[in-house]
């Protein structure tokens, strides 16, 4: 036990999650060299085989499983010290990763996000704008924003707010044929939706709302499926706050088909009481408060 060194469970558990050397060099910004001697050094200090290596990547031995349950546990012990010793500058520099829905992420987050680095120079704020799940226990996001409330884990959950969804098609699409004035005018019409096997998350699945539709064009990212619609592709359901900024785009059967659904910001409890996580969870909160008539229009609140 000499040679053990503390600091090899972080590379440890950083493979133990993501399961290749070349993922978890990427996280900890490291190459994947140095990321395999030190789980090498680990096993060797330990006496033990913690990883079994295959071609399509590194799984975990029964040994490493119970190592990776302690690691887990000393992980966040160190970073519950350094969120209640570090200094308040230095708390506010490092990455944040933020795990958003595509829709969310690229349209809403990403035009308003760079503010807040201009607030902390010191800040790097990694935006992963992605139609998935993204899972805080593996710490593939150090917040995430979701469609519905964690119902198990320790994770902390607050909710950002309900967001309303409608038919948009563009004008020129919409001139160019029979006048909708009902559901049952929808028929014959072109749609665009999400690809029904790559639907990360149950609140997605919509298409039966809508009525008696059969999307034609189906994409698993939603900001895909509004660059389709923008080029006057067919109909689309799409979030108020993005058709919101395409001036171009004019709902349909706007009463008739309407959904509302949630957005909830999720921290892992171990991380909650980081600076540069509070604050940046903070931020995204009071952007979404700031901007509610885009989630929710005044006509729908």
């Amino acid at each position: 036990m000499a040679d053990f060194n503390w600091n090899d469970l972080r590379f440890f558990l950083a493979v133990a999650r993501a399961g290749t050397l070349t993922t978890a060099a990427q996280r900890l910004r490291a190459d994947h060299t140095t990321v395999s001697r030190r789980i090498t050094a680990l096993e060797d200090a330990l006496r033990v085989t913690l990883f079994e290596r295959r071609p399509s990547g590194f799984t975990l031995t029964p040994q490493g499983e119970r190592l990776k349950q302690t690691a887990e546990v000393m992980e966040s012990a160190a970073l519950l010290a350094q969120g209640m010793v570090a200094d308040g500058d230095l708390a506010l520099a490092g990455a944040v990763r933020i795990g958003a829905p595509d829709g969310f992420g690229s349209c809403f987050l990403a035009p308003r996000i760079g503010s807040l680095c201009e607030r902390h120079p010191e800040l790097e704020v990694q935006l992963v704008a992605m139609p998935r799940v993204f899972s805080l226990s593996r710490r593939e996001a150090d917040i995430a924003i979701s469609l519905s409330c964690p119902q198990e884990g320790r994770l902390f959950a607050r909710k950002l707010t309900d967001y309303r969804l409608g038919l948009y098609g563009t004008a020129a699409y919409l001139d160019a044929r029979p006048a909708i004035r009902s559901r049952g005018d929808l028929r014959g019409h072109s749609f665009i939706g999400y690809i029904d096997d790559l639907i990360f998350a149950p609140e997605l699945d919509y298409v039966e709302t809508i009525g008696e539709v059969a999307p034609r064009i189906k994409s698993s990212s939603l900001v895909a499926q509004l660059k389709a619609t923008l080029a006057g592709a067919g109909l689309c359901m799409l979030p108020a706050f993005i058709a919101a900024g395409e001036p171009d785009l004019v709902p349909v059967l706007a009463a008739e088909v309407t959904i509302t659904r949630s957005f909830w910001l999720i921290v892992h409890e171990d991380l909650r009481s980081l600076a540069r996580i509070s604050m940046t969870a903070d931020y995204i909160a009071d952007l979404v408060r700031r901007e509610q008539a885009l989630f929710l229009p005044p006509a729908t609140l």
